[in-house]
């Protein structure tokens, strides 16, 4: 948002808004505006540009004697200029190639010394006193073009207000001003600071002065009285009123279009808008005083008498102003004469309706366009106008009415013309006026401050809000302009802006010195880590939003998943139902970089729909998981088993280390939740919690429709349990000293009947040890070593595992271990059929 301080002293001046809100150190005025208001991108001292220009008085002009199309002409400077040549009257020579150059006019004259503004940005054109066929030109008489406040170059520019000769061109036309580029996004909720009617209120309110808006700016005003008895025969329909809430329209006929007076076009050429001619020129006058997009059409183009508003039709052709011709899609709001597009809603007019040289009637429109349809259209079509801009920001359709009149009467003013007809109000919205109550108490507590209501008031009052303060209880009525004011914490916010964030007390926040509490679940996580990393798995992180052809892949279906409406890129569509298939789509790319053998573990979170018993869908469900996954290239299923193994191994560390008692159960079938989709349950188990009989996740190998999906080796392997499950079964970590006396080791072989499982086997024989033991104080520690099967006998196998005995007081001996394994050999057989070896 670019803002001319010049344009800012014009509105307290020409309409007694404040007192003077320029301080004359534009670093002081920098400072408060990126202190209170926004943050300034860059500061323009546009007088230096326009520097040593001096308005002149052509005393004479006669034809060049050696070019048909060059004037030498004698100009009167009032002596304004040092060290140029002069005649004996005082007048300079220059000699000029303008058609319109003439004796008696006042004109801008460049002296030699001076650069061209026009180059000034570029590669600065110093000019100097030379010789053109034979005449010496001292400088040069300026055109638009050449002065960089307009195309213009086909004549010099004339001087259209009283004026001196030897007066300065920038201060004649106030172009010894300063333009402060704020940046836009600070106004993302201001849609009134994208003027500078706006800009002035607010810097009046951040230096504690009062504002008054002109008087023309009321909510209610009048347009102007149409001088004629005939009525236009324009009609407006509006097919989508809850995007276009405010569509209002004015004809006015029997103007003269023509170049705009040189003030307007300097005040929007120095703000980066090119002047066109004076029709247009004010609407973007206006729509830069008060932030309010207007567009002219001319009226006798729109040949069908209507102006129509709606969505557009896809393979609908518009040519814009400017010459583009844009294929439009459906969605986007479009103007139209009943028939065909002639505009883009909010964004840009059409060519086949634009104001020219030739119109003579003209429709002026002041719409409200809806900001979220206007952004989208914007980014759609890559049209990023400053109609648009304001637009997307959501402008008060309460202001319509007092813009549209005032620039009708202003346009008229410079075009002539008189009004047809009455204006056309097209308003489905309900003007509601906004209060906001609140307590002194309540701000002053959000502020850390202690002011009384009375001051309060006056901050807010400094900026054109109603205030009504009674016994501590303070009423807000807010501005019609303001669209960002609705509840008390808003009156907070621009209470302390307005009073300054900078002037509030800084005092240290109270500490407590209580240490934090422990967060169970984020202290275990990183337990969970550490004993993975211990057994050689490396932790991975990715990302919590997945392809749908990776869940599909994994044998999940994407519909059990969210879909994300505004997805970063089509990779990232759906939040992941579980970490299994981020795992396995990260094990080929591994695998090609040369890593053979490894696993690898992710702790994160996986989603899924919930549907209550009515079938509408609730809260989403939302899971903490552990997934880990071990794979090898070399063929380990030969000397390892088969890979579950090595998943159950790695799962039984996780558990040991955690004091957690596990159960392996079998599927009975097909398990429809989505975390188990991916694993071959004919190979894999249900993970459980022994001791409080809660499920906990999935072990075991994966189907082989995953493995060929993301060409897994075939000795991949791992499980996926919830992180809630393995909190609650983990038991505290046990302090227990070394052991003084040496163990004892013995080796303990079961022959059993082979539909026997291990699980059962191996839970079995901890017990009886802890049994067993129990009475005797014993410390005992299993592990498995083998499981045989005779050759040609099917009905039997044979499990070994390794006991390590100890005694903390003494050392044991042999003939006692005997006696307990033998007791152990005796229940074994009369509850399994086991039979020691």
């Amino acid at each position: 948002m670019k803002v001319s301080t010049n344009w800012i002293n014009s509105i307290t001046e020409q309409y007694r808004t404040s007192a003077n809100l320029i301080p004359a150190d534009i670093n002081e005025l920098v400072e408060i505006i990126g202190a209170q208001l926004g943050a300034v991108d860059e500061v323009t001292d546009t007088a230096k540009k326009y520097k040593g220009i001096i308005v002149v008085k052509v005393v004479s002009s006669a034809k060049h004697p050696n070019a048909d199309k060059l004037s030498v002409c004698l100009v009167d400077d009032g002596k304004a200029v040092k060290g140029v040549k002069r005649d004996k009257d005082g007048l300079v020579e220059i000699v000029c190639g303008a058609p319109n150059v003439k004796a008696g006019m006042l004109a801008a004259w460049i002296p030699p010394g001076n650069a061209v503004p026009s180059s000034i940005d570029k590669d600065p054109f110093v000019l100097e006193a030379r010789e053109i066929r034979g005449v010496v030109s001292n400088g040069m008489l300026a055109s638009a073009q050449e002065l960089d406040i307009g195309d213009d170059h086909s004549g010099i520019v004339e001087i259209d207000k009283p004026a001196q000769p030897g007066d300065s061109f920038s201060e004649l036309y106030r172009m010894d001003d300063h333009i402060i580029d704020i940046e836009n996004k600070m106004f993302t909720h201001r849609p009134d600071c994208f003027g500078m009617l706006g800009i002035a209120r607010e810097l009046a309110g951040i230096q504690h002065k009062s504002f008054k808006s002109p008087p023309w700016y009321i909510e209610n005003a009048m347009a102007p009285a149409s001088r004629a008895r005939d009525d236009h025969n324009l009609t407006v329909k509006n097919e989508v009123p809850k995007v276009v809430p405010r569509f209002c329209a004015l004809v006015i006929k029997d103007v003269k279009v023509g170049s705009s007076p040189l003030w307007l076009r300097a005040s929007l050429s120095r703000l980066g808008v090119k002047p066109i001619n004076n029709i247009v020129d004010m609407t973007n006058f206006y729509m830069l005083l008060t932030a309010q997009p207007l567009h002219a059409y001319d009226y006798d183009k729109v040949k069908t008498g209507m102006i129509g508003v709606r969505n557009s039709k896809k393979g609908e052709e518009l040519k814009l102003l400017g010459g583009k011709t844009v294929k439009l899609g459906s969605g986007a709001i479009v103007i139209t004469d009943g028939n065909k597009p002639i505009g883009l809603g909010g964004v840009m007019g059409g060519q086949d309706t634009e104001v020219d040289m030739n119109t003579k009637a003209i429709i002026l429109e002041c719409a409200s366009f809806d900001m979220n349809a206007t952004r989208r259209t914007a980014m759609a079509y890559g049209l990023f106008t400053d109609a648009a801009t304001r637009f997307s920001k959501n402008q008060s359709p309460r202001q319509n009415l007092a813009v549209i009149s005032k620039a009708a009467e202003e346009i008229m003013k410079l075009a002539g013309g008189r009004v047809s007809g009455k204006i056309i109000d097209d308003k489905h919205y309900a003007a509601k006026v906004i209060n906001v109550k609140l307590s002194e108490s309540f701000i002053n507590g959000r502020l850390g401050l202690a002011l009384a209501a009375k001051e309060i008031k006056r901050i807010l009052e400094n900026v054109e809000f109603k205030v009504a303060a009674s016994g501590g209880i303070i009423t807000v009525t807010v501005p019609f302009w303001r669209t960002d004011i609705s509840i008390a914490e808003d009156v907070v916010e621009e209470v302390g802006r307005l009073y300054g964030y900078h002037k509030l007390p800084v005092v240290l926040p109270a500490r407590n010195l209580k240490p934090a509490p422990e967060d169970k679940l984020l202290s275990y996580k990183d337990r969970l880590r550490g004993v993975l990393r211990s057994a050689g798995a490396n932790e991975v992180l990715s990302y919590s939003f997945v392809h749908g052809s990776l869940l599909e892949k994994a044998g999940q279906n994407p519909s059990d998943a969210y879909q994300l409406a505004n997805a970063l890129s089509p990779e990232l569509q759906y939040y992941r139902l579980s970490l299994t298939p981020s795992l396995l789509e990260n094990i080929n790319p591994n695998i090609k970089s040369g890593f053979d053998d490894f696993a690898i573990f992710e702790i994160g979170k996986g989603h899924n729909r919930q549907h209550s018993s009515d079938g509408k869908e609730s809260v989403p469900a939302e899971f903490q998981m552990l997934s880990l996954v071990v794979t090898s290239r070399q063929k380990k299923i030969k000397s390892s088993g088969a890979p579950y193994f090595q998943a159950r191994a790695l799962l039984g560390y996780l558990a040991a280390e955690n004091g957690i008692n596990l159960e392996l159960r079998d599927f009975k079938k097909e398990e429809p939740y989505p975390v188990m989709k991916p694993f071959d349950h004919k190979r894999s188990a249900q993970v459980w919690d022994a001791d409080s009989k809660m499920p906990l996740g999935t072990v075991g190998e994966f189907k082989p429709s995953v493995l060929g999906n993301f060409k897994l080796p075939e000795f991949t392997a791992g499980f996926e349990l919830s992180v809630d499950g393995l909190l609650a079964a983990s038991k505290p970590p046990q302090y227990q000293p070394l052991n003084r006396f040496p163990a004892l080791e013995q080796d303990i072989c079961l022959r059993a009947p082979a539909n026997l499982s291990y699980q059962r086997l191996s839970g079995f024989l901890a017990g009886e040890l802890q049994k067993q033991s129990a009475g005797y104080g014993y410390g005992f520690a299993v592990s498995p070593l083998d499981i045989f099967s005779k050759p040609g006998d099917t009905k039997h196998k044979q499990t070994t595992w390794r006991i390590n005995l100890w005694h903390p007081d003494r050392t044991l001996t042999t003939r006692e271990v005997n006696k307990l394994f033998d007791k152990i050999a005796q229940n074994a057989e009369k509850e399994l059929g086991a039979k020691r070896v």
